[in-house]
């Protein structure tokens, strides 16, 4: 397990023996959104909802640029030697996810900003004259717009995958080491995008819109997290172990409490109701989903570390 402290021979701490606090769940949870974001923006440019004026496409890469960028401080922070950083650029190992995650996150940063250029946020047009004129070129241009909507797409897509991906490839800890762990954190991170998209949306047809995506993004969850506690519960000693580790151990009351029940069937109850009419709308929703997201990683990455194959050798 040397991936997420770079490789060893930056000389950086073995995650084996580094107890991982706030800042890896924080990063992950920051990803996944960020990704959620993407994906539900490149959609609307796709579909050419960049025509309408409210369009929440406009909002969305500006505030994955900052979110994106708080998840990487909280990456920082958690790095042993954190002056060998650069080094991660140095080369690129195939076989590596965390060299696919820094590379995927250095395509990023240009494609938020190039769906940002199709409106550029009024304090930039004062400061900086000529993106308006490329904003402009792009705006005439449909095509470019759906290139940079394809383009966050896929992105998006890969951003989410890999921070699953980063966990998953570790077999040292049985709790991570499954293959749906990656589609949990991509739902998990459109549910928690949609969700914030939903609040803030000027277009009350598009904040609709987002409502009904996030409940079928938090009944795939649903359906995600039985497959991963499946496949856990019918393999090895171990993989057990850590599934037992949410489902009945120390870590159940929060999964339980704070992720199933405040941060997926609550909402989901009540939003499939708001978005039949038969109650209003609230921002207390989407705020729950969202904590729901935030406390799935968490709960992911503090119950993995405890999950290892010495207490199954040991009958334990």
């Amino acid at each position: 397990m040397h991936e997420l402290d770079i490789t060893r021979n930056n000389h950086l701490v073995d995650p084996s023996l580094h107890i991982w606090g706030w800042q890896v769940p924080v990063y992950l949870f920051f990803g996944g959104l960020v990704a959620g974001m993407m994906i539900i923006s490149g959609y609307f440019l796709w579909k050419g909802k960049h025509k309408e004026y409210n369009c929440a496409c406009f909002n969305m890469p500006l505030i994955g640029i900052i979110a994106l960028s708080i998840g990487m401080f909280a990456l920082f922070l958690d790095l042993e030697y954190k002056v060998h950083v650069w080094r991660m650029y140095a080369t690129f190992r195939i076989t590596s996810p965390m060299s696919w995650g820094s590379w995927i996150l250095i395509l990023v940063y240009p494609a938020l900003f190039a769906n940002m250029l199709i409106k550029v946020p009024g304090f930039l047009k004062t400061k900086i004259p000529f993106l308006e004129k490329i904003s402009e070129k792009i705006r005439n241009n449909d095509a470019h717009i759906k290139r940079i909507g394809i383009i966050n797409l896929i992105l998006g897509f890969m951003l989410g995958v890999y921070t699953g991906i980063l966990l998953s490839a570790f077999g040292a800890r049985p709790l991570w080491n499954s293959s749906v762990l990656s589609l949990l954190f991509v739902t998990s991170g459109l549910s928690s995008a949609a969700a914030f998209v939903h609040m803030i949306a000027k277009d009350k047809d598009e904040s609709r819109l987002l409502a009904k995506a996030d409940n079928s993004f938090l009944t795939i969850e649903i359906v995600i997290l039985l497959f991963f506690f499946i496949g856990l519960l019918t393999s090895s000693q171990a993989h057990i172990n850590g599934a037992k580790l949410l489902l009945i151990g120390p870590f159940a009351p929060v999964f339980w409490v704070f992720v199933i029940g405040t941060g997926i069937i609550i909402p989901l109850i009540m939003q499939s109701l708001a978005v039949r009419g038969k109650i209003n709308h609230s921002p207390v929703m989407p705020i729950l989903v969202i904590m729901g997201g935030l406390i799935l990683r968490f709960v992911i990455v503090y119950a993995g570390q405890y999950s290892n194959w010495t207490a199954a050798a040991l009958g334990k």
